[in-house]
């Protein structure tokens, strides 16, 4: 029988029996040149600096401290002044307070050292070093999962997760933050507010009044909750987002159902698509007027960029590995989750913290891949212990992080699925509870269930 430790050589072993670690990469020449022109031209430190080159990527420690040293005396250093023989003091001085442990190198070390800089190639030598120190970090993380894997205390929610999230953030991110003076800015604010905006980002909703309160339908690195009492029309309204998104306006849309089959989704597309009522699929009862209406859709369904897994069990490290994946191979933009309280929770002290967990984790996709990620959730019992039995964002159960976490909140309702003779049978609401920079309202639909769909009501 093999075992874990024979899938290594004897010479790739620690005393422990544990994988030795690999050698980091590096690029020694690009970090010698870079700070003898660091040296030599001290400006370059500045530029390099709003850039993005973090000077933690010289693995050299000595030439690491000798680029700090650069820092710290770049508005110092004299004309005509042997700008090596004041960083070597520097460092001696680093040295003898005990600021900086390894040794101080020679003054002819510094002279040689001076005699490589690259004038006007900064930059290139900078990007080198930056390359290098990311491969550094997905080996360390590599190292890093072997060591994981390999232990008897492997955990494959916390643990998969965690590399992946490491993994993710190997490539620091570069230019995403700049230090700017109001007076630059405010005239773009100027031109903004007189300037209608496009809505390339935006995904529609599918209904013209959603549209008009989000400023054109969904956005990137939104984290979009739908809450609801069972049997309101959750998984229906939200086939409706996905049926809009993919058939109407071909963005690519992934559809996460963890209770509805994938023939029975594709039933209640077709129904809704092509106005077959849903009974007569299930019966297999179609009428020619039927096939003929299908027949007019089916290759525009068919041609979608919809994607619908059924899959039960859904971990939050499998989601995020098939949104990587669908993002880089298809240009995924939507995701769309059925529901919430279904997926395989974190290990966590409580139910509250582990959904708590799934809606943090949610919301941080939606932004790492800038994308919008729709979810549907269970209320509690609160509206039915009401008199007018509307929900509010309040009855979100199990955690009030769905609700910090979210940036748009709609409440889905339906007078009729109390009272079966209300004057406003046929009628439910959008209530839209929260939206995080822009305005609240109720938008009213009409729910069409033999149809498996809503339809919009605005008024043109």
């Amino acid at each position: 029988m093999t075992t874990d430790i024979d899938l290594w050589a004897t010479d790739d072993l620690t005393a422990d029996n544990s994988p030795r670690p690999p050698s980091r990469p590096c690029d020694l020449e690009a970090e010698q040149v870079l700070v003898a022109t660091a040296v030599m031209q001290p400006a370059i430190v500045d530029e390099l600096g709003t850039e993005g080159f973090d000077p933690a990527d010289i693995t050299t420690d000595w030439l690491r401290w000798a680029w700090w040293a650069v820092e710290e005396l770049r508005t110092e250093f004299r004309d005509g002044e042997l700008k090596h023989l004041a960083v070597h003091r520097k460092l001696e001085a680093w040295h003898a307070d005990g600021r900086m442990t390894v040794r101080v190198p020679s003054i002819e070390s510094l002279m040689e050292l001076c005699n490589q800089a690259h004038f006007g190639a900064a930059s290139w030598y900078a990007r080198r070093v930056a390359k290098k120190a990311i491969a550094a970090r997905v080996v360390a993380l590599g190292y890093d999962a072997i060591l994981k894997g390999s232990s008897p205390a492997f955990n494959e929610d916390i643990d998969v997760a965690t590399i992946q999230a490491d993994l993710d953030g190997a490539v620091r991110p570069v230019d995403e933050e700049h230090l700017a003076p109001i007076g630059e800015l405010i005239d773009g604010s100027i031109e903004r507010a007189t300037t209608p905006p496009t809505n390339d980002d935006r995904i529609p909703t599918g209904f013209i009044d959603l549209d008009s309160l989000f400023c054109g339908g969904w956005a990137p690195g939104q984290l979009v909750v739908v809450g609801a009492r069972p049997a309101m029309g959750k998984s229906t309204v939200a086939l409706d987002f996905a049926r809009a998104a993919a058939i109407r306006y071909g963005i690519p849309t992934l559809f996460e159902s963890l209770e509805m089959g994938k023939d029975e989704l594709s039933d209640r597309t077709l129904s809704a698509e092509a106005r077959i009522p849903l009974h007569h699929l299930k019966q297999g009862a179609a009428t020619d007027e039927d096939m003929l209406r299908a027949a007019r859709r089916v290759a525009s369904i068919a041609a979608a960029p919809l994607w619908i897994n059924d899959g039960a069990l859904l971990s939050l490290p499998t989601l995020r590995a098939r949104i990587r994946n669908l993002v880089r191979t298809k240009g995924l933009r939507l995701v769309i989750v059925d529901y919430l309280q279904l997926m395989q929770a974190p290990r966590a002290e409580n139910r509250q913290q582990a959904v708590a967990e799934i809606s943090r984790n949610l919301k941080l996709i939606a932004k790492d891949f800038g994308i919008t990620v729709i979810v549907l959730c269970q209320l509690n019992r609160g509206p039915e212990q009401r008199t007018e039995k509307k929900p509010m964002v309040s009855d979100l159960r199990e955690s009030g992080a769905i609700e910090q976490d979210a940036d748009i909140v709609i409440l889905l309702h339906r007078d009729d699925a109390y009272e079966k003779e209300s004057p406003r049978a046929g009628e439910a609401d959008l209530i839209v509870g929260k939206h995080r920079g822009g305005p609240t309202a109720t938008i009213t639909t009409a729910f069409q269930g033999h149809y498996s769909r809503f339809i919009d009501m605005a008024q043109t």
